[in-house]
């Protein structure tokens, strides 16, 4: 009995000392109970991450049983600097304290001046220098929407191509651009049209060959479909594409891939529009993914981290494509004056701080890491990414291998561990094809330290769910 009164609760423990010997069970809360008895079938995440959040600071969140997390999800990239960075919430303090207006629609303010400029400090200046941008509503699937309309109104042209694995958004226009069937599955007719094109997923090469090969393939295929005039496919508007594919699984282009689509795309009069909203604002070592491959697209798609953790979406274009007429485009919340002061703050912070450099660093360690433990680990099919935007494949190993010698995914055993890691205070997410990618976005403050002991929480869940199949 008086052991248990030496005991330090956990919610008067450090979130390290607390994480040290995690081993958290979980039983539904009452506001947990609420919400599965009033939110909407469609909700998702708390049906794999059944938390009730009470604090948040950097890398670290804390539910009201008082357990602490390490937040490798952070809003779907949205947290670039983590929970409650210092100067981010001192900016929107002070933006409250000055009685300064919090709603604008796109009228100018000093917040959204210094946005903008902090925004193109951080774009290459051969594309800042002819650029223009489009304050849309807050999500990114609508700054989607946006970018549709503006390369539909230039080009006088309907038809979209899209990418299979491809992940936009979810309102409907978006959805017509999804490679994912089940979102769209029992809609109807959707809003867009798209001739979907094969994505250099090289571990699941569509042509079953890899490698170069498959990107020569692949790249021969969609030059093919702008160039010949037998191929049924009309001219279209534009061409959407992910640098990095998120939800699709963590699947990077390479430089030399994303060069050619540039080159093929300018050769065909064809709209390049890069939908940077998981991938950009130094996640992948760069300030944007596209820098990687040293181009320019004619359209940017924003959100997620440019809010510095508020709603906040834009398209960034070349101002040739600036045809459009006032009104085109519109959005009750385009002026969110919280959201600009935030994510001025955290362009800046990213852009002063080389956060770039500190997440392709970082990166590299976490990835040396997961490859470690894959030597021994053969249900770790595929480790990839780029910088703080990483994934592991998981397949069986006792399944039929594919055409390249590759096994099956296993959405189950990547389940088991995204449950086992939760249950060591590791909060991480799934996606790609059957749910089977184990995804890291953890914020870009992570350090060495705690990039070591995410790996080591990592390396203890795949044990335990292997071995407990």
């Amino acid at each position: 009995m008086h052991s248990q009164h030496n005991v330090t609760p956990i919610a008067e423990l450090t979130p390290d000392a607390a994480l040290a010997h995690a081993d958290y069970r979980f039983a539904p809360t009452a506001r947990l109970d609420r919400q599965a008895a009033v939110e909407s079938n469609a909700r998702s995440y708390p049906r794999r991450i059944p938390l009730e959040l009470k604090r948040a600071q950097g890398i670290h969140v804390q539910d009201s049983e008082g357990r602490w997390f390490i937040d490798c999800l952070a809003g779907a990239g949205t947290l670039a600097l983590g929970h409650n960075h210092p100067e981010v919430v001192q900016a929107m303090r002070d933006l409250l304290d000055g009685q300064r207006p919090l709603h604008t629609l796109d009228l100018m303010t000093e917040a959204k001046d210094a946005f903008i400029n902090e925004l193109f400090a951080l774009l290459p200046p051969e594309f800042a220098r002819d650029a223009r941008i489009q304050f849309c509503g807050p999500a990114g699937t609508d700054a989607v929407e946006a970018a549709m309309k503006l390369v539909r109104t230039a080009t006088g042209r309907s038809n979209m191509m899209a990418f299979h694995g491809a992940y936009h958004g979810m309102t409907m226009g978006a959805l017509g651009l999804m490679g994912n069937l089940g979102p769209k599955a029992y809609l109807g007719g959707l809003a867009s049209s798209a001739q979907f094109l094969p994505f250099p997923y090289d571990y699941r090469c569509p042509f079953g060959v890899g490698g170069e090969a498959g990107e020569r393939i692949g790249l021969h295929y969609i030059e093919n479909q702008l160039t010949d005039p037998e191929s049924g496919v009309m001219p279209p508007a534009g061409m959407i594409l992910e640098p990095v594919q998120g939800e699709g699984g963590v699947v990077p282009t390479s430089a030399h891939w994303l060069r050619e689509v540039r080159r093929i795309t300018r050769d065909a009069g064809v709209p390049l529009i890069l939908d940077e909203i998981q991938c950009g604002v130094a996640r992948t070592g760069k300030p944007f993914a596209f820098q990687h491959a040293g181009i320019v697209p004619d359209v940017l798609v924003l959100s997620k981290a440019i809010g510095g953790s508020q709603p906040m979406a834009v398209v960034v274009y070349n101002k040739s494509l600036d045809v459009w007429k006032p009104g085109s485009h519109a959005g009750t919340f385009r002026g969110n004056q919280l959201a600009m002061v935030a994510g001025s703050t955290t362009l800046r912070i990213v852009r002063e701080q080389q956060l770039d450099q500190h997440a392709a660093a970082m990166g590299e360690r976490l990835t040396q890491h997961l490859r470690a433990l894959q030597k021994d680990c053969p249900q770790m099919g595929d480790v990839r990414g780029m910088g703080l935007m990483l994934g592991v494949e998981m397949v069986d190993p006792e399944g039929r291998p594919d055409v390249l010698g590759h096994f099956p995914q296993s959405g189950v055993l990547a389940s088991s561990i995204q449950r086992q890691c939760l249950q060591r205070g590791l909060i991480i997410e799934v996606g790609g094809r059957h749910s089977s990618v184990i995804r890291f976005l953890p914020p870009l403050i992570v350090t060495a330290a705690q990039i070591d002991q995410i790996a080591e929480i990592f390396s203890a869940a795949v044990s335990a769910a292997v071995n407990t199949r």
